[in-house]
């Protein structure tokens, strides 16, 4: 709202004016929320028609589209599709426009997602900027800036994009000029914060273009369109006239006539210069180079992660940045995945529901917009200022609320419920219900919004140790309670859950009258370890044992020592610890750690001298408490992990549950500039060899790689879903629920970043509020899968989306007269569901989004031309549906065949399927009438479109390994 304020809603009100003064004019635009904001706000009725005119003459041009610049290291593919969907959606609606470039120019580091979600999304070309500075020093000098990427290696060719890698001045024009103190080329100077000046004097403007300096100034223009034009392999450059890079434009008409002049005189002068300049848009750019018809090389699924800007300076630190509001964003995109599937089943098999179903759709807008704003470049990354990341936070959780009151308020309308029993639902962190007391049952309802069958614990805090489960038949359901390891006066219900997928249980929760109660935890303390003094005596080990693992640990050190894989008798020492790097924050004494940056000094200090532990057991789970101590007489420990291994009762399918050893952390408060890693040492000979993946989406190679400087930082990699070290035989996976940073700093050593907290005197730091002072306690998951790589790569995939996805709880009391659910919704929410997939797919979009466009492009366009798209509702009938193939090409003998889906049997459940349309990836191209440019490769000499075929038979879809398909999905009815 601030930056709207200052500047934003001026580049739009005045950029607009300019453009209708002059025909020659142009300018491109990416963000769509900044624009929406102006477009709803403040434009004015003809400022909005000029918008429309400008877009058809090509003038005005939207790069991208989505809601915002995503970063792509720490954000998740679901998210980033969101976002996309989100802009492209409001493009296509308002104006029947859809974007076929991209502008990725910001973003800290490339992923190899990204080239193939924009081919997806129907774009012709992928434009980059930040890379390692020594690896875009070296493409420069060959040439090598341009090449056509095949982002991934199951869909290669097929979902390849030209990329074009901006040089070394990015997207700036240069600041100093040889013949004035000023800088150069920004003529509207510097936007000023909170408000714009009221004389319209911005501070630093350029020196306006004069007759007298018209010739100094088109020589510098000339001479560093020339150094650029050396770079690259044809006569076309793109000089990207952002003027001061960033926030410009504001004050257009001061921008636009100094430009204007320039571009006139080189032109009248090109035969001295050798050059011609004029006004262009991303699309002149590509289609002036594409036309050129050369063959371009082609480069494979290496991704440019991490970056670096200098030797000393790795922008790895915001792997882990804010790790509290990384959580947040997750749980809030996982919260939304939730209510738009249940939302739409609702829709679809309550046409007589009593919810309006226009304010459940601004609900779910709330969350879409919230969880889309997030994965801003700025944003999710942590890189933002306290203020900034208070509004995210708020936004998500504002957006939480909405949609945890709609799926309670769809749960009671569905059950038709006596008003006064209430169902509330916790917003965030451990749900909890309100304490049961002995008069009022206390009820959880539990949706799965996988679209498989899962078998899982969920948590309910409850005030007494004698209580039983109750599923709606009242039978008894396996539970454990025992102390909790947030407060003294609670406990944790540990309560076994059955579901199938995208359906619901209900279960009730009573205290005890003699009847079967929960298993009760019990607690075994051991005494508090000095680990200074442990290597006296040889190790005391006692196992914790489940049907797939045996986890040992040494009452010596009350230490983890060794894991053993139960079916192929594998033992594997392990031990873990929590370590800090310390960094430098005074600028003086050398590089620092900030928000983006990571610096140590030295390599990382283990951090306690003493571990406490406490075992809580039980019969469906064993909880191991470590708690690390500075010393052996400290009071309070700074950090603590809780190890959890289930055991899973005959009947019930436990393969997944058995096979986690799932592990939550306390971390912080931390002293100043500590940077806490928690660091797991095995004896696999892993060679040092780290994979992570890119956005949940496929898995990157790490090889360990020496610099001369900043090797510790410059190996360290995000994990935003998944990282695994392995030997010949054996693998040890790690699952994330929030981004984190990683990285091997030793044969057979995995380290995670949990935790930052910095200050620093950097000027620039300062006067941003940059300076990471994170006072906060984070608690973040993960999940160890320790087996052969067979085993783990049928779990891999399956485990990190339930990690991702955990059922939704929601909570409700009934006192006095229970409303019994009636028996066709037992039937129904227990036993049928809806949808149901194989295991190496996953229905990555099930929803009604509610735009009002025709899917049919010609009659869009009509509809806007004749200025229909205004009125009328939302549109309920078209249901968004997406599938992705979770495996690569020969990753799994089994799992990486292709699936035949015949969507009519997998949507039965929802209604009678009478029409099914396949989209791109956002949804604004009919697959069928897509054509993307065919860049010549020496693998395809021959140029052409990439031509995509939908489904031959409209409902039998065949998906291929790593396909993302898209459809639109029409129901009869009801």
């Amino acid at each position: 709202q601030e930056s709207m304020h200052a500047y934003a809603a001026n580049v739009y009100t005045t950029v607009i004016e300019e453009l209708m003064k002059g025909k020659q004019r142009k300018f491109i635009a990416v963000e769509q929320e900044f624009f929406r904001l102006w477009w709803d706000m403040v434009a004015t009725d003809t400022q909005k028609q000029q918008v429309h005119q400008l877009l058809q003459e090509g003038r005005l041009e939207f790069v991208i589209g989505g809601q915002v610049m995503h970063d792509e290291a720490v954000t998740l593919i679901d998210d980033q599709i969101l976002q996309l969907t989100e802009g492209h959606g409001f493009l296509y609606e308002t104006f029947g426009f859809r974007p076929q470039f991209s502008w990725h120019v910001d973003p800290f580091g490339a992923s190899a997602t990204t080239p193939t979600l924009f081919a997806l999304a129907g774009f012709n070309a992928h434009l980059i900027s930040r890379i390692d500075y020594d690896l875009k020093a070296d493409m420069q000098k060959n040439k090598k800036l341009q090449f056509v990427w095949q982002g991934s290696p199951s869909l290669s060719e097929r979902q390849e994009i030209f990329t074009h890698v901006m040089d070394q001045y990015s997207y700036c024009t240069p600041s100093q000029l040889p013949f004035s103190n000023r800088s150069g080329f920004f003529w509207n100077g510097f936007a000023t914060f909170p408000d714009p000046p009221k004389d319209g004097v911005y501070p630093n403007m350029s020196l306006p273009v004069t007759d007298a300096n018209l010739h100094l100034y088109a020589q510098t223009m000339v001479a560093n369109i020339k150094e650029r034009a050396a770079w690259f392999r044809t006569g076309d450059v793109l000089w990207p006239w952002a003027s001061g890079c960033d926030k410009q434009f504001f004050n257009a008409s001061v921008q636009y006539s100094n430009m204007d002049l320039l571009v006139d005189y080189i032109n009248k002068h090109s035969g001295e210069f050798g050059v011609t300049v004029q006004y262009a848009t991303v699309s002149d750019y590509f289609q002036a180079v594409y036309s050129r018809n050369l063959t371009w090389e082609t480069r494979d699924s290496q991704d440019f992660l991490p970056y670096s800007t200098e030797p000393f300076q790795a922008w790895t630190g915001f792997y882990t940045s804010r790790s509290t509001l990384k959580g947040i964003a997750r749980r809030a995109s996982s919260l939304l995945y939730a209510g738009e599937s249940f939302f739409t089943q609702y829709v679809r098999k309550h046409p007589e529901g009593s919810i309006c179903k226009c304010k459940a759709l601004k609900q779910l807008q709330s969350l879409r917009w919230a969880v889309s704003e997030v994965q801003h470049h700025d944003g999710i990354t942590g890189t933002e200022s306290p203020k900034v990341k208070d509004m995210y936070m708020n936004n998500l959780m504002y957006g939480m609320f909405n949609v945890k009151k709609l799926m309670a308020s769809i749960i009671f309308d569905i059950n038709n419920a006596k008003k006064n029993g209430e169902v509330y639902s916790s917003v965030y962190t451990k749900d909890s219900g309100k304490p049961g007391a002995t008069n009022v049952d206390q009820y959880v309802v539990v949706y799965n919004p996988l679209a498989w069958n899962i078998t899982t614990f969920v948590t309910v805090s409850v005030s007494n140790e004698a209580m039983s489960v109750y599923d709606e038949l009242g039978r008894s359901v396996p539970a454990q309670v025992q102390s909790s390891v947030e407060s003294q006066s609670t406990y944790d219900l540990y309560i076994l859950v059955a579901i199938s997928g995208l359906s619901y249980r209900k279960y009730s929760i009573k205290p005890l009258n003699g009847k079967q109660s929960a298993f009760i935890g019990r607690s075994i303390k051991y005494k508090r370890r000095d680990l200074t003094r442990a290597d006296q005596q040889g190790p005391q080990l006692f196992p914790v044992v489940n049907s797939c693992y045996q986890i040992v640990f040494d009452q010596n050190t009350n230490l983890m020592h060794s894991i053993t894989e139960r079916e192929t008798n594998q033992t594997v020492q392990f031990t873990q610890e929590f370590l800090e790097y310390h960094v430098n924050g005074d600028t003086v004494k050398g590089p620092i750690s900030d928000n983006y940056l990571f610096a140590p000094n030295a390599s990382a200090v283990p951090v306690s001298k003493a571990v406490g532990l406490e075992v809580m057991s039980g019969s469906l789970m064993t909880e191991i408490r470590q708690y690390f101590y500075s010393n052996v007489t400290s009071q309070d420990y700074i950090y603590a992990v809780y190890t959890r291994l289930y055991s899973v009762p005959e009947g019930y399918d436990g393969k997944l549950l058995c096979h986690r050893i799932e592990q939550e952390y306390s971390v912080g408060p931390l002293e100043l500039n500590r940077e806490a890693v928690l660091r797991t040492s095995t004896n696999l000979n892993t060679r040092q060899l780290l994979y992570t993946d890119n956005n949940g989406y496929q898995m990157q190679k790490r090889p360990f790689k020496v610099y001369v400087n900043n090797t510790v930082a410059r190996n360290y990699y995000p994990m935003v879903q998944t990282a695994y070290i392995e030997d010949d035989t054996t693998r040890l996976m790690l699952l994330a629920e929030r981004a984190h940073g990683v990285s091997s700093q030793g044969n057979g050593q995995v380290e995670v970043m949990l935790h930052r907290r910095l200050w620093n005197n950097l000027q620039w730091d300062l006067n941003n509020n940059l300076t990471l002072n994170d006072s906060s306690v984070v608690r973040p998951v993960i999940w160890l899968i320790l087996g052969t790589k067979a085993v783990t790569n049928t779990l891999y995939q399956t485990s990190g989306l339930a990690l991702e996805h955990r059922p939704v709880v929601m909570f409700g009391e009934l006192s006095g007269d229970k409303p019994k659910l009636p028996r066709r919704l037992q039937q129904n929410s227990v036993h049928d569901s809806p949808v149901t997939v194989p295991p190496n797919l996953h229905l990555q979009t099930l929803s009604i989004p509610g735009w009002k466009y025709s899917s049919n492009h010609a009659e869009q366009v009509r509809s806007i031309h004749r200025g229909k798209q205004k009125q009328g509702d939302a549109d309920f009938s078209r249901v968004l549906l997406r599938i992705r193939h979770l495996y690569e090409v020969g990753e799994d003998p089994v799992l990486s065949q292709p699936v035949v889906v015949d969507l009519k049997s997998l949507l039965k459940g929802l209604g009678s399927v009478t029409a099914v349309e396949e989209r791109s990836l956002t949804g604004t191209w009919d697959v069928n009438t897509l054509e993307r440019w065919k860049w010549k490769t020496a693998q395809y000499p021959g140029k052409r479109f990439f031509k995509s075929t939908g489904a031959s038979e409209v409902y039998i879809v065949t998906v291929h390994p790593k396909e993302i398909r898209t459809f639109f999905v029409y129901f009869q009815v009801q």
